[in-house]
């Protein structure tokens, strides 16, 4: 079969996933990108300048878009026939806490709303993430002034499924266990406020405060206003800080991920949690929030060592992964054994079956 998949917002993770669907799937995948840049912009405005596009899209069996895409100006600008669409969300900016002085945030809301009532069928990539959509969708709708639409919610639903994404993986048996002597703590996140760097450096000056023996390496992509802990972070960690920015290619990244022997996450926003899953992949020990989509990816007997509720535990759990990460190594093999269930090899399957029953669905 023949698929068109529009990413308008080709960079990053949603980069990645276009690129490793169209590798790995066993149907054609037709990709057309806009840069992955300005991203309001390009939820507002993309449609009308694709809609331009001569894309032919009676040619194919199905479309996908993604979540900062405004689907339903595209199908109602294109006036033609067009296949059955399937919006796969990797983010929503109903539940995404917005920056301190956005007034987008409702508006962008509305075009994730009229997205996924507009397509054939919706894809979340977690359970956590799909469910927090459904419920902001409700509360978000009833709390409009006026002329408020019913059942918004119940009729996504009925057309919504989750599809884990893929991650970048070794081979299976290949993640470094060996010994990480002082070990390496990975930030491999944004530099952005809803990943509360604040309180990932917090922590770090308790290991420094209790005389704890450790590195840290702050990776992650720094695409908007810096937050200032990472700022001061040279000054505040001293020699305990190898490396402070965005690795310029995916293997160096790698390499730094096979280096590390914990991974941190102090996120408040995470709808799935790539980059922690790619770093357990790589032999890392993680510790995230209890909450978020965390419980969903980790196995729960690793919960007790890799998830923390509040300051006091993330502070003491912590301390207790870089003072025993040694005697953790059959943790680590099995975290990241478990992360080959998110390999495209794995995951793969479950995308192309998806996929042709979009294709069975009525020609519009």
């Amino acid at each position: 079969m023949k698929f068109l998949f529009l990413e308008s917002y080709y960079s990053g993770s949603h980069a990645r996933f276009a690129d490793g669907l169209k590798a790995a799937s066993s149907h054609t995948i037709d990709l057309v990108t806009l840069p992955g840049e300005n991203w309001q912009w390009r939820m507002m405005g993309s449609a009308l300048y694709l809609a331009r596009k001569k894309l032919r899209l009676s040619d194919y069996n199905g479309l996908i878009v993604t979540d900062l895409f405004n689907l339903a100006d595209f199908l109602a600008l294109t006036g033609t026939r067009h296949p059955p669409v399937m919006v796969y969300f990797h983010e929503n900016q109903l539940t995404y806490p917005p920056p301190p002085g956005d007034k987008n945030a409702a508006l962008l809301g509305m075009v994730n709303i009229s997205t996924a009532l507009a397509a054939d069928s919706v894809a979340f990539n977690s359970t956590f993430h799909m469910n927090g959509f459904l419920d902001a969708v409700s509360t978000f709708l009833d709390q409009r002034p006026d002329c408020r639409p019913g059942r918004v919610s119940a009729k996504i639903a009925q057309k919504s499924m989750v599809l884990y994404p893929a991650i970048d993986a070794p081979p299976a048996g290949a993640a470094a266990h060996g010994r990480k002597t002082p070990p390496l703590i990975i930030w491999n996140h944004r530099w952005s406020y809803d990943k509360k760097p604040a309180l990932f450096f917090t922590a770090l000056q308790s290991l420094i405060d209790q005389g704890l023996d450790f590195r840290v390496a702050l990776l992650g992509e720094n695409t908007g206003k810096t937050p200032p802990e990472f700022a001061s972070a040279r000054d505040r960690l001293g020699n305990h800080l190898v490396h402070a920015g965005y690795a310029p290619s995916r293997a160096e990244y790698h390499r730094w991920l096979k280096r590390g022997a914990i991974t941190v996450s102090t996120a408040i926003q995470e709808n799935f949690g790539l980059s922690m899953a790619e770093a357990v992949a790589h032999g890392c020990l993680p510790l995230a929030p209890h909450a978020l989509s965390y419980p969903e990816i980790l196995p729960a007997d690793a919960w007790e060592y890799c998830l923390y509720k509040g300051k006091k535990a993330l502070v003491a759990k912590l301390a207790r992964l870089t003072t025993g990460h040694e005697t953790l190594v059959p943790l680590r093999r099995e975290l990241a054994a478990a992360m080959g269930r998110f390999t495209w090899e794995n995951r793969i399957a479950e995308f192309d079956r998806t996929l042709e029953a979009l294709a069975g669905k009525k020609i519009s």
